[in-house]
């Protein structure tokens, strides 16, 4: 990643531009070519394929075929049978005729994703555990593919970097690249965004964000499963797959204030730990995290996320500024004696919004390319794990140049596999400790 003359600031904002594609969908082949230039509510079919079937997932392909004009879904990918015959019976029991997908379309195992890939589709959904995010997106865009990918787009630095060089290429290959970050695409979000960035509370000092709650499902073990299918089943609790909860829930927080300041952190310090998830089936992910994120303009962004069941509950964003504060979340805008000077009634439902943008932008000619700044965004909230895993003050330049990965998923072939994180003879994981096995989480 090396130093350019741009600041951090204009960097992030040149990653938000959408390019227009009109005149390069001529010279593209098929129905591709057509969908890039078709109206919205138009006749012509875009193909899709789905690419993890979980309840994420399931919900995607609904929602994009919920958008104007003709969505087909034609093919779809998971490693467990039972998961994506629940989700192929879901989606068909909400868009009927639109599902395509048969027996042969149907593709199963840790290679499956390249069958639907090369399936004849127009765009891919990619909605896989992060681990596998980068491979999947980089094999996608290689083939010419548009792409909806879910958050967070790795775990790992060197995840982030393929994510990076790949999304550089889809803009190349005027390929639309979409990230499930869908508070940017809610108008009351919007709305409120554009108040603050417009001035209404002056100079933006500081602000807060929170992801605290109860926690998530959680599986146990079966005796028949290999070590790779339990930990592919409990994926939410190791890190080669998930990224920890501040990457995999938190990072919608995070990447509303670096969006919100147009960059993204310089320096972050913080702690956490493992106080209840001290049993079985809980891995080795922390269940608390504080951060103190720095901006370059000295912009100080506090960072709590926690899963502990009877604790304080709140999920939203906070700033505070010379002249009032706002509830990011809640669309509420005051001046510093506590009166609502501003309150948007824009409507919600980010993640059906997102695929209506999307295709409609594709329908159009416009081709949104979201790759760096969701790459970027995950990069904040793996910044943050990196520092209360270490205990350490870390750098963004040196967090994003780290070389340690934690699974090399392209290695892994079969439920057989190995999975990078093997338990000791008690059946405990390792986990991170502050001050200490510092190298294994981030190379200095």
């Amino acid at each position: 990643m090396k130093k350019t003359n741009q600041s951090r600031r204009k960097f992030l904002k040149n990653t938000t531009a959408m390019t227009a594609a009109g005149a390069a969908a001529s010279s593209l082949p098929g129905s591709l070519a057509l969908a890039r230039s078709a109206n919205v509510g138009g006749s012509d079919t875009l193909r899709i394929g789905l690419v993890g079937c979980g309840g994420r997932g399931t919900q995607a392909a609904k929602q994009a075929m919920n958008t104007e004009g003709n969505v087909e879904l034609v093919a779809m990918a998971d490693v467990f049978e039972d998961r994506m015959g629940r989700s192929l019976e879901g989606i068909r029991e909400k868009h009927g005729e639109k599902v395509k997908v048969n027996g042969d379309s149907q593709f199963l195992g840790f290679d499956a994703y390249k069958r639907v890939i090369d399936s004849g589709i127009d765009m891919v959904l990619l909605t896989t555990p992060p681990g596998f995010r980068p491979l999947h997106f980089e094999t996608a865009i290689d083939a010419g593919k548009h792409v909806f990918m879910e958050k967070p787009v790795a775990v790992d630095a060197p995840g982030i970097r393929r994510v990076l060089k790949a999304s550089k290429i889809a803009t190349e290959k005027n390929l639309a690249v979409a990230v499930g970050l869908q508070r940017r695409h809610e108008a009351a979000y919007r709305e409120t965004i554009k108040e603050l960035k417009d001035g209404i509370i002056g100079d933006l000092l500081f602000s807060r964000v929170y992801w605290n709650g109860g926690g998530v499902w959680q599986y146990t073990r079966k005796p028949e499963q290999t070590e790779l299918e339990y930990q592919m089943r409990n994926w939410y609790y190791f890190n080669w797959i998930c990224g920890d909860h501040i990457v995999e829930q938190h990072i919608h927080n995070l990447d509303v204030i670096n969006w919100l300041l147009d960059d993204f952190p310089a320096v972050a310090q913080g702690q956490g730990g493992r106080q209840v998830r001290t049993g079985e089936d809980t891995g080795q992910i922390y269940d608390h995290h504080m951060i103190e994120y720095t901006y370059e303009n000295g912009h100080k962004m506090i960072s709590q996320c926690r899963h502990i069941r009877n604790t304080k509950n709140e999920v939203g964003e906070y700033v505070h500024g010379t002249k009032g504060y706002a509830n990011i979340a809640r669309s509420k805008i005051y001046s510093p004696s506590g009166e609502l000077i501003f309150r948007s009634k824009g409507k919600r439902g980010g993640h059906q919004q997102e695929h209506h943008d999307l295709f409609a932008d594709i329908r159009n000619g416009i081709l949104p390319n979201e790759g760096e700044y969701g790459a970027k965004s995950t990069m904040t909230a793996i910044l943050g794990r990196l520092a209360t895993y270490t205990g350490r003050e870390l750098k963004w330049e040196e967090a994003i140049n780290s070389n340690i990965s934690l699974c090399d998923v392209d290695a892994i072939k079969d439920f057989n596999s190995e999975p990078p994180l093997m338990p000791n003879d008690k059946g405990e994981y390792w986990v991170p400790m502050p001050g200490k096995n510092v190298e294994k989480t981030i190379d200095f």
